[in-house]
């Protein structure tokens, strides 16, 4: 029977580690930029292109 590569699943909890913390990371940004959309401050400070008579 082969040993355990300790080092392969290490680094795979590792990997699973930083994914989760990555992707709870997104979904705080995700809801923090939801929670910002609907105030009239966010609206406010989107950019207005304007049209060039030419």
């Amino acid at each position: 029977m082969a040993t355990p590569n300790y080092s392969f699943e290490k680094r795979k909890r590792e990997q699973a580690k930083k994914a989760a913390k990555e992707a709870k990371r997104l979904r705080k940004e995700e809801a923090k930029n939801s929670a910002t959309s609907g105030t009239p401050e966010a609206s406010a400070e989107e950019p207005v292109t304007a049209v060039s008579e030419g």
